[in-house]
């Protein structure tokens, strides 16, 4: 089952006018607020990469960041049905989105933990008679994966609030005004917490890597 189909299964009434995707996410984010199921879609389809790539970069684990992009969405969707949606302030619903994101990567983790020490037991019999996955494209995300978390163990090593500055300016594009928007502090702290994160991480970080990171 698609993200799409298993966040949008259940509808609420007659469907609304179309959207069209030329709609602004401002728009489109006062439809949901409504519960408009249309206007979910296409911020989903707007939007879903870049949960998507933000979630990697945070979990290290391709199919741990699609968890990630269901959880977000389906929890905007119940918000929304709840009318538990509150206004949009940026132009853009990137950001917001993302901090949320965020939030959803940790129970996501949370859950993955739960889940491997139950379950593995059972793997390590599973594995034994399995054949292993050596295509190009297995490989190519195994590799990915491992980077990324030799990435992130550094990253961890500064402090929560530097990292996700990091995280929205640095690897998500966004501004600084958006960045202060979505996590709700002053534009300044945004540009304060993002220079001393390139402090820190210069004393932790080759030249070369630190310029790649941010």
């Amino acid at each position: 089952m698609s993200t799409q189909t298993a966040l949008l299964g259940a509808r609420m009434g007659p469907r609304a006018e179309p959207v069209t995707v030329e709609a602004t996410d401002r728009d489109l984010w006062e439809r949901l607020r409504q519960a408009d199921e249309a206007a979910l879609t296409v911020l989903f389809h707007r939007h879903s990469d870049a949960v998507y790539n933000f979630a990697f970069r945070r979990t290290s684990s391709w199919s741990a960041a699609e968890d990630v992009v269901q959880a977000t969405f389906t929890a905007l969707w119940r918000r929304a049905r709840d009318r538990r949606v509150d206004a949009l302030l940026l132009d853009s619903a990137r950001p917001l989105l993302l901090v949320m994101a965020g939030h959803e990567c940790g129970n996501v983790l949370r859950a993955t933990r739960r889940q491997r020490a139950l379950t593995g037991r059972l793997e390590l019999v599973d594995a034994a008679g399995a054949v292993p996955d050596h295509s190009t494209a297995a490989a190519a995300r195994i590799d990915d994966e491992r980077a990324m978390s030799d990435i992130r163990r550094v990253l961890d090593r500064i402090p929560a609030k530097q990292r996700e500055v990091v995280e929205l300016v640095v690897w998500a594009d966004c501004s600084m005004a958006e960045a202060a928007r979505a996590l709700g502090v002053p534009e300044g702290t945004v540009k304060s917490r993002l220079a001393r994160a390139r402090s820190s991480l210069a004393g932790l970080l080759d030249v070369d890597t630190l310029e790649g990171l941010v």
